[in-house]
């Protein structure tokens, strides 16, 4: 049984370092401004104490649209290319731009409910799945 190695794009992302998890934001100390990903100091105020918070898994979708050119490595290095929606997820305190895990704009509705999921975001040399965080539609993430 061969078993299929894993591991996060960048683990600060996710909460506990674990992809299948939160999203890892920060909350302001002072005005409660909400980042992501982390920032060590307040983009609103300039506090310098940002407090970790995982952020919510199900947000809406804001808006999106879908990208119809390869980007640079080391973002979705797969061949042959294939289109990719990317849209902003209102998570309540903030707004998480994001990969989706649908590419049809007639399947896409701005004020959606979405679910975060992992997705693999290329494999290394060595076979290991690198992955990544992306939201999909709730309907989608049920069946």
């Amino acid at each position: 049984m061969t078993t299929t190695s894993t591991r996060p794009i960048d683990p600060v992302l996710f909460v506990d370092d674990d992809p299948n998890g939160a999203l890892r934001g920060a909350r302001c100390a002072r005005c409660a401004t909400v980042t992501f990903p982390v920032q060590h100091s307040c983009p609103r105020c300039g506090a310098a104490e940002m407090n970790p918070e995982a952020l919510p898994t199900e947000g809406a979708l804001w808006s999106y649209t879908v990208q119809s050119f390869a980007p640079k490595k080391p973002f979705l290095h797969t061949e042959p290319f294939t289109p990719f929606g990317v849209g902003y997820i209102d998570l309540g305190d903030v707004i998480v731009e994001s990969r989706l895990t649908v590419n049809d704009p007639e399947s896409l509705e701005i004020g959606m409910p979405m679910r975060l999921c992992s997705i693999v975001n290329h494999v290394d040399d060595d076979g290991t799945e690198v992955v990544t965080f992306a939201f999909a539609p709730s309907k989608e993430e049920a069946a």
